[in-house]
């Protein structure tokens, strides 16, 4: 078996001195290996300098192999009593037991698989850090250690079949890593008031958060595929991909530019390959600035130009997604200067990544362009052909040795070079804090409420004839599906609300009052499901501030006021003063009171209509809304069947009817005109009609009886006393008038009382 088979992966050749040294290994340390000439025997040897020929080594009746599960699988095992074997051998039948692994892992930290049983735990005095470890966090080598250790066990050379039993030597399905924690990601190990150990989750052996992640080199691979390209090379890509949000119309160039950014790796064209490797800053070749090729139209040999530091960028922010928490937006930046007219650069990665890998990201990107500010032009010679950009080069002079990473290259006579310096210290991982967010508390789904407004035109923009939908609950669940159907089955979706309004209900009746008047009567209290309130000025008020709905939330009764100052007076419960009663003409259907339990709705908060066809007014459908992320069936669905009549069609009610009895007995009544539509112009004569021609439908009533009725065109009507007495109507009665809309037929009545003659 060659010595390399039970390396631990830590210790040091010495070519030159034709040894490896330090090796744990049998009952000592050995030396030696295939391509060597000796070993130490023991401990004991090493330190007294005294070498084995190589040759004994295979010789050796070693009885402890460390690691050795095949040798120690495959042979007769024989006990050693006062250091001499015994030549019987024990009843162990060699190949007779599977091999299982209790548990494996690697800690999430550099170099972690030099000593993978290693960990950090600050109050544990078994807290080491592996051999040669920096300490820094590493997911990518937690991630290759067990890539590694299945692929070598999914080997048939090294996991053999057993000629006494119907299996492999390492029964790979009872092999299990350690450690898969029960305590929900990411609140542990974000939540540090419950659990005192989510320190150690950086460089710890958890798979929580890690498990579902892929490699860079995985994610390029596939994007190349799917774009048809077969021949590519990812072997020198390092970096691990916790998340990634791919627009499936971008191309794959589009698609690979935020990987190649935030993972700093390069992509080339090698020998018909399309080529990936993560920059390092190393150089592959030296060159003498005497030893490059004068081009003939270049003023030297080495021409260097520094870009003004004006163009330079001196703040970097990176945007991304939490993976930490709730995936919630987050930013890090880095900053060399603020100074006046420093530059600054800003993107958005569509990736999931820490807040230290952010932090991280952003120092290198503005570390990288301050070096790039130099740029070189150069020439080689065709020995260097072989080169290609990506490449880093040292050009040495006599003060210097400067690296450059060649960005162009044309090959010729001579291979012309345009190259940006670099350094690789750039890429050295650093330190950065382990900063973690906190997710927000887990809250059960619970059932969001709708409320369905079948509203007159507001700003007058909206559809007329489609109502307005609002929704809300205690624990928001981030978005919210409707469905709706003609019955009870084969649901559409109809929208997706991704914001909260806020809705509510009233804890005190609001009594009637005058429109266009300040209404000071008792505060109307509400208290809403979530949001907040405030207060509004007098200006902002008039400019449309802080209106508001109320209605009984069945029917299309709805008023539409504004209020001026809103008081908290418990949680989430606000007192409602100085109001504006009976907007946008909701004055005609205003009843005596609106009773405590009235639904409540702040309009302010943007509500959004419902595409709902003309025809589709007054036909009753079903509709079923909830969380958006659970299913339609899902208990915390709920449903309701409604028609909408298309208020924003209805008229407004006329106002200023007045009705005069005159001396010969006929009555006289006249009323003005009101609009739905532009009725807030100042610069016309008369406000604007808002249907196809003005008709107003008059009644005459007595005793709740409608004793006549007729339809006029004018804002204006005369009821002779032949026609009361036709009509049966003596005392007093009551006219009442509406105007006609052609689309939704009479507005609310206005009514005046007249005395009998």
């Amino acid at each position: 078996m060659p010595l390399s088979d039970w390396r631990d992966g830590v210790d040091h050749a010495d070519a030159a001195a034709g040894a490896i040294y330090n090796l744990d290994y049998l009952t000592g340390n050995v030396a030696g290996g295939e391509g060597y000439d000796w070993y130490y025997h023991s401990q004991e040897a090493q330190d007294a300098q005294i070498r084995t020929p190589i040759s004994d080594f295979w010789d050796e009746p070693w009885v402890w192999r460390y690691k050795d599960i095949k040798g120690w699988w495959q042979n007769e095992h024989h006990d050693r009593v006062n250091g001499e074997r015994v030549a019987v051998a024990t009843p162990w039948v060699p190949e007779s037991k599977p091999v299982w692994f209790t548990e494996i892992g690697c800690a999430a930290i550099d170099k972690g698989a030099n000593e993978p049983n290693k960990f950090l735990d600050p109050k544990s005095s078994e807290s080491f850090l592996p051999r040669y470890s920096n300490g820094l966090r590493d997911d990518f080598m937690q991630m290759q250690y067990l890539r590694a250790v299945h692929r070598h066990w999914a080997n048939p050379e090294a996991n053999p079949e057993s000629r006494e039993y119907s299996g492999r030597m390492v029964d790979t399905a009872r092999t299990h890593v350690w450690a898969w924690d029960a305590r929900p990601f990411p609140h542990f190990p974000s939540n540090s008031a419950m659990w005192s150990d989510g320190d150690n989750y950086a460089r710890g052996h958890w798979l929580n958060g890690r498990s579902n992640s892929r490699t860079v080199a995985g994610v390029v691979a596939e994007i190349c595929r799917k774009a048809g390209v077969s021949r590519v090379e990812t072997d020198q890509l390092w970096g691990v991909v916790r998340g990634y949000h791919l627009d499936g119309t971008a191309t794959a160039r589009a698609a690979l530019q935020p990987l190649m950014t935030a993972y700093g790796f390069d992509a080339m064209e090698r020998d018909g390959a399309l080529a990936f490797a993560t920059r390092t800053g190393l150089p592959l070749a030296d060159y003498r600035a005497e030893a490059l090729v004068l081009d003939p139209e270049a003023e030297a040999t080495l021409v260097v130009t520094r870009a003004p530091e004006a163009a330079v960028s001196g703040r970097v922010r990176v945007s991304f997604v939490d993976a930490d928490t709730d995936y919630d937006l987050a930013a890090s930046e880095a900053v060399f200067s603020d100074e006046v007219g420093q530059s600054a650069t800003q993107t958005e990665l569509p990736l999931a990544l820490t807040r230290s890998e952010g932090e991280q990201i952003a120092e290198r990107w503005l570390a990288e362009a301050r070096v790039a500010r130099d740029t070189a032009q150069f020439a080689l010679p065709p020995s260097a052909f072989g080169f290609g950009p990506g490449d880093v080069l040292a050009v040495k002079t006599e003060t210097s040795r400067t690296l450059y990473r060649i960005d162009r290259m044309e090959s010729g006579a001579f291979a012309a070079v345009e190259a940006v310096r670099v350094e690789p210290e750039v890429y050295h991982p650093h330190e950065v804090a382990d900063e973690t967010g906190t997710p927000a508390a887990f809250v059960a789904p619970s059932p969001v409420e709708a409320v369905f407004l079948d509203l007159p035109l507001i700003t007058g923009d909206e559809v007329p004839h489609a109502p307005h939908l609002v929704m809300s609950a205690r624990a928001w669940p981030g978005s919210a599906a409707l469905y709706s159907s003609s019955g009870d089955s084969g649901y559409a979706l109809e929208q997706i609300v991704s914001s909260s309004g806020i809705i509510g209900e009233t804890l005190s009746p609001l009594f009637s009052a005058s429109a266009g008047v300040w209404d000071r009567g008792p505060a109307l209290r509400v208290r809403l499901v979530r949001g907040a309130l405030s207060s509004a000025s007098v200006e902002r008020l008039l400019a449309g501030a802080n209106l508001a709905a109320i209605g009984d939330g069945v029917t299309d009764m709805w008023e539409l006021f504004q209020f001026a100052e809103a008081e908290l007076v418990e949680a989430r419960t606000y007192d409602l003063r100085l109001r504006l009663r009976g907007q946008a003409g909701t004055d005609g259907v205003m009843p005596q009171d609106w009773p405590t339990g009235s639904r409540f709705v702040l309009m302010d908060a943007g509500p959004e209509q419902i595409a709902l066809s003309s025809a589709a007014r007054d036909i009753e459908r079903t509709y079923r809304w909830g969380p958006a992320g659970r299913p339609i069936g899902d208990p915390s669905y709920r449903s309701r069947k409604i028609a909408f009549r298309g208020i924003g069609l209805r008229p407004y009610s006329v106002c200023h009817l007045a009705a005069v009895v005159q001396s010969d007995g006929d009555v006289a009544a006249s009323w003005i005109r009101r609009t739905r539509v532009d009725g807030d112009l100042w610069g016309t004569q008369d406000v604007p009609l808002g249907e196809d021609m003005e008709r107003y439908v008059v009644r005459v009533i007595t005793e709740g009886t409608i004793r006549r009725e007729v339809v006029v065109s004018a804002p204006s009507w005369s009821y002779p006393a032949t026609a009361r007495g036709g009509d049966s109507v003596s005392g007093a009665f009551t006219i009442a008038v509406a105007q006609l809309s052609d689309r939704f037929g009479a507005g609310p009545f206005a009514v005046v009382q007249v005395d009998g003659a």
